[in-house]
């Protein structure tokens, strides 16, 4: 069963690589292809491992809140270098419909752990929604800062998942809901994996957690912003204040988009996003071919560099899991939050 999983992750994995080298097609269409190798041989390539080295920081604050997510739902006994490597695996699947494919980390954890899918699954996701808060401000800021467009749809962004957020933590209220639901027929045999996905949703979100991991995630994003920012001034865009708004701008926002498209890595859109804001908002107006060449530097530089790491990290973790045998009592599960027993839940 896991490695049917695996490999229908693989075939999604296939599927967005060849969508990749479409946008890539697309964009040397679009602008000129001629002009766009010109403007990727112009560029100053001794600058690509800074870029990649702001890359990597963003991966290492976020696999501290990765570190910070699995304490906190009892999954802390991992060894760390196969934490880091379910971790970096998770980059192989970024390229599915949705992220999805990331839940494939769920399904490592449980190899490695014997820990729940539903205890693990909330991890993915509360990484995605903490990343998309940390994209909203980063974009409002550079927004207000001197972009000045576009705050209000990231404003609602924002706000909707801050909702979101705190709806999760109206423990009462959410509880009546799942009992009302675990009441279903088509639920009521899985009564005890709702209750512990939410409890450890619940635990994830406190209002001290997400302060926390927001925090590393602003800082983490920014990284991947500055390497923008490096690889327009290896284009030869001078180091001023507006072109690094405009590169927070471009990447934050882009993020969002793709993220929202729910395209495999939102490819397509986030290229277009990035591509197009770069285009209208740069002043001087900045040429095509440069911007579609800093759409394929950064996209290179964050979404394929981790694919690549994701790749290599993947391969790892399933050699080393399938000599790995779970530690009794390794997997955890916040049952300090969990609702009473089954027969309890009938109630009411």
């Amino acid at each position: 069963m896991e490695q049917a999983r695996i490999e229908r992750y693989w075939r999604h994995l296939l599927a967005g690589l060849a969508i990749g080298v479409l946008v890539v097609f697309a964009l040397a269409i679009i602008t000129d292809g001629r002009r766009l190798v010109a403007s990727l041989t112009g560029f100053e390539w001794t600058l690509l491992p800074v870029i990649l080295g702001l890359t990597a920081f963003n991966y290492t604050l976020r696999f501290i809140k990765w570190q910070l997510y699995l304490r906190w739902v009892g999954v802390d006994r991992l060894p760390r270098a196969l934490s880091l490597g379910i971790f970096l695996a998770g980059f192989a699947m970024t390229i599915t419909p949705g992220k999805v494919g990331e839940f494939l980390k769920s399904y490592l954890l449980r190899r490695a752990t014997g820990a729940s899918l539903a205890t693990t699954a909330p991890v993915v996701l509360a990484e995605r929604l903490t990343d998309g808060l940390a994209m909203a401000m980063l974009a409002l800021t550079s927004a207000f800062a001197g972009i000045e467009a576009g705050w209000a749809g990231l404003a609602l962004v924002l706000v909707l998942l801050l909702g979101g957020i705190s709806a999760l933590q109206q423990r009462r209220l959410m509880l009546v809901i799942l009992r009302r639901c675990t009441q279903l027929p088509l639920v009521r045999r899985q009564a005890g994996a709702v209750y512990e996905l939410y409890n450890s949703s619940y635990e994830l979100f406190r209002p001290r957690h997400l302060v926390t991991v927001s925090g590393l995630s602003v800082v983490s994003w920014f990284g991947e912003c500055l390497a923008l920012w490096v690889i327009l001034l290896g284009l030869g865009l001078p180091s001023t204040r507006d072109v690094l708004l405009l590169a927070v701008f471009s990447l934050s926002t882009a993020s969002i988009a793709g993220a929202l498209s729910l395209l495999p890595g939102g490819l397509g859109a986030a290229e277009a996003s990035i591509t197009g804001i770069l285009l209208v908002f740069s002043q001087p107006r900045m040429a095509p071919a440069t911007a579609a060449a800093a759409t394929l530097l950064i996209r290179f530089a964050t979404l394929w560099f981790g694919v690549a790491l994701g790749l290599l990290a993947l391969v790892w973790v399933q050699q080393r899991l399938a000599r790995h045998v779970p530690e009794p009592g390794t997997g955890g599960s916040p049952s300090r939050l969990a609702e009473p027993p089954a027969a309890n839940h009938q109630r009411g």
